[in-house]
């Protein structure tokens, strides 16, 4: 990746690079496809995360998203493919607009936090660890769906490894880690 992106850039970017009422999943990945894998793991898990993660169905296309970024990365491809069905998915721009205002001030906070550390962590075999997670997790977000707001855990940890990777903050990674572990407990809980 050239050059890292914070989290409030990235929420604009969605925001201001698309059209019309609603945003599709072809914006974000029109949008963030040349900034490398980081921020296109980056984008559906956050719109898994926020308010627009309640919509039926957003959580599992999401989920899908994130799982074909993420094998891509795992299996060393330099930029990933996305089918056409699942770029026509579309959401409410003004239910992504009210949750970014939401969450701005949060994002503004955690952006002065960023900043490349740890960088051993960056090596070629941790990013696979990272894009293995991040399939194994993706795919959690799916079922998880059945149990309202569940599926923001998942989203949630891999939010934190797409910081990390985006930044190259390895701080982030290891945190990311941690949440990865309590996601998968919690996915144990509530689905076994």
């Amino acid at each position: 990746m050239s050059q890292t992106l914070n989290l409030t850039q990235t929420l604009d970017m969605l925001r201001d690079d698309s059209e019309g009422q609603s945003i599709s999943m072809d914006d974000v990945i029109s949008t963030l496809e040349n900034r490398g894998f980081g921020p296109l793991l980056l984008a559906p898990a956050l719109i898994a995360f926020l308010p627009t993660g309640a919509i039926p169905g957003i959580p599992s296309v999401c989920g899908i998203l994130i799982f074909l970024v993420a094998v891509q990365r795992l299996i060393g491809k330099n930029s990933p493919w996305v089918p056409a069905r699942l770029r026509s998915v579309e959401f409410s721009r003004d239910r992504f607009k009210d949750g970014l205002e939401w969450i701005r001030p949060w994002t503004e906070r955690i952006d002065r936090l960023f900043r490349p550390r740890l960088s051993f962590l960056f090596s070629p075999l941790m990013s696979r660890i990272v894009a293995a997670l991040c399939v194994v997790f993706g795919l959690t977000m799916i079922p998880l769906e059945l149990v309202p707001m569940a599926a923001a855990a998942p989203a949630l940890a891999i939010i934190l490894a797409a910081i990390g990777l985006s930044t190259k903050d390895g701080l982030f990674l290891l945190l990311s880690f941690v949440f990865f572990g309590a996601t998968a407990w919690l996915a144990l809980t509530k689905l076994l």
